[in-house]
C-alpha cells in the first residue's frame, strides 16, 4: 500500500508538472509523462505543421484538425495515446464522463460533440490541471462542461449519472484498476457504453517486461495485457468487451482502443392499479394466476 501511494504522488507531480509547462505554453514535461520530453518537443513542431496524424504515438497529432479551433494549452497539455471522443461515437444530448481530464482537450471535443444539449463531466485528481482545464473552458466559451477534482477509482459522480465513459491513456496510470473498472460501471446508465484509449501489453508481455519498456507515469508500465483488460471488464460487469490495437508505442506494448458497454437494466413490472389488486385474483392464488413477486416488484405488486 505505501508504495502504491508512492505511485500515486509521482504521478500527480509529474502531471502537475505538466499542467504548469502547457499553461506557460510549451508541453515537454520532461521525461516522465506519456512519451516524455521527446515526443512533447515533437508535438509542438506537429502543432506548427498542422498536427499530422499518426506521426507520434502519443499527444495532439493523434487527433484531427478539430483541435486546431480549441485553446493552445488544451491542445499542448494533450499526453494521450488516441482520441476517445471519436472511439466512442458521442451523440448529440449525451452526457459524457472523461476520466483523468488533464488539460481539458477531451472534455472540450465532447462538449462540441454531444452539442447545447448534452453534457461534459471532466474528473482529474492533480489540483494544476484542474486549473488548467477550467481556464481552457472558459477560453473556448464551453457552457456545457464541468470539471470535478477526484480519483478515478473513486468517482466523485453518483450512479446511472452518465451515457458515455471516455479516457484516454489514463487507466494504465491507476494502481487500482479493478476499482477503475467497477467504478465505470457504477456511473454508467443501463444501455451506457465506454470508449478508451489506453497502452496495452500484448499478453506474452510479462509485468516486469513491460517495467523494462518504459515508465509507469510514461504510462508503459503499468499498462494491462489484453487478457488482463477483458477478464477486468467482464468482471466489472461489462459486456461485448472489445481491445483493438492501434499502434505500438513500444515493442510488444499498443496503443489501443477499448470499448464495452453496460447491460440495459431489466424492465420492472408495473403494480398494479388498487382496483386490480382487489379483482385480479383471490389473495391466495396471486401467484399463480398473476404470477410471482420478484425484487423488482414486491409482493403487493405482484398482480400482473
Amino acid at each position: 500500500m505505501a508504495e502504491d501511494a508512492k505511485t500515486v504522488e509521482l504521478v500527480r507531480d509529474r502531471y502537475a508538472a505538466a499542467a504548469l509547462a502547457a499553461g506557460a505554453g510549451n508541453a515537454d514535461c520532461g521525461d516522465g509523462c506519456c512519451g516524455g520530453g521527446a515526443v512533447a518537443a515533437s508535438l509542438e513542431v506537429g502543432l506548427e505543421v498542422g498536427l499530422a496524424a499518426g506521426s507520434d504515438v502519443f499527444g495532439a497529432a493523434l487527433y484531427g484538425a478539430e483541435v486546431g479551433e480549441l485553446p493552445a494549452q488544451a491542445v499542448l497539455a494533450s499526453l494521450g495515446c488516441g482520441n476517445p471522443t471519436a472511439v466512442a461515437d458521442l451523440r448529440p444530448g449525451e452526457r459524457v464522463l472523461d476520466l483523468g481530464s488533464g488539460g481539458g482537450i477531451d472534455v472540450l471535443l465532447s462538449a462540441r460533440r454531444v452539442g447545447p444539449t448534452g453534457f461534459a463531466y471532466g474528473v482529474d485528481m492533480t489540483e494544476q490541471m484542474l486549473t488548467l482545464a477550467r481556464a481552457n473552458a472558459a477560453k473556448a466559451g464551453a457552457g456545457n462542461v464541468e470539471f470535478r477534482q477526484g480519483r478515478i477509482e473513486a468517482i466523485p459522480l453518483p450512479d446511472a449519472a452518465v451515457d458515455v465513459v471516455i479516457s484516454n491513456c489514463v487507466v494504465n496510470l491507476s494502481v487500482d484498476k479493478p476499482a477503475v473498472l467497477a467504478e465505470m460501471h457504477r456511473v454508467l446508465v443501463g444501455g451506457g457504453r465506454i470508449g478508451i484509449s489506453d497502452v496495452v501489453a500484448e499478453d506474452h508481455i510479462t509485468p516486469a517486461e513491460r517495467a523494462e519498456r518504459g515508465s509507469y507515469v510514461g504510462c508503459v508500465a503499468g499498462a494491462l495485457s489484453r487478457s488482463e483488460y477483458l477478464t477486468g471488464l467482464t468482471a466489472a460487469g461489462f459486456v461485448d468487451a472489445s481491445v483493438e490495437f492501434t499502434h505500438e508505442v513500444a515493442p510488444g506494448m499498443h496503443g489501443a482502443i477499448v470499448r464495452a458497454g453496460k447491460p440495459s437494466a431489466p424492465v420492472a413490472a408495473a403494480c398494479c392499479a388498487p382496483s386490480e389488486l382487489a379483482t385480479c385474483c383471490e389473495p391466495d392464488a396471486k401467484a399463480s394466476c398473476c404470477g410471482s413477486a420478484t425484487a423488482a416488484a414486491p409482493a403487493a405488486c405482484a398482480c400482473r
